[in-house]
């Protein structure tokens, strides 16, 4: 069992463990979301964000070829400004 104590602030300190597991770094940015039992979860915001992305992204088909193309063609715009 992991504890944490509110400061004054209204601020914790999340128990190493934790922070380990949800692979947080200083500065990184969490999410408390309300499953269906009303409970609160906590989740690593960056990693959340992944998730969703490759979620959305999941039926569409791009090679390789086409996404190294498009970013040289990137840089090119880039350095020609």
């Amino acid at each position: 069992m992991n504890l944490a104590k509110i400061s004054t602030n209204g601020q914790i300190t999340l128990p190493l463990e934790i922070r380990k597991k949800l692979k947080l770094q200083p500065g990184d940015k969490v999410l408390f979301l309300r499953n269906e039992k009303g409970e609160f979860v906590i989740r690593n915001s960056a990693i959340l964000a992944y998730q969703e992305s490759q979620k959305a992204f999941k039926d569409v088909r791009v090679s390789e070829e086409e996404i190294l193309s498009d970013v040289m063609e990137l840089r090119k715009k880039k350095s020609s400004k």
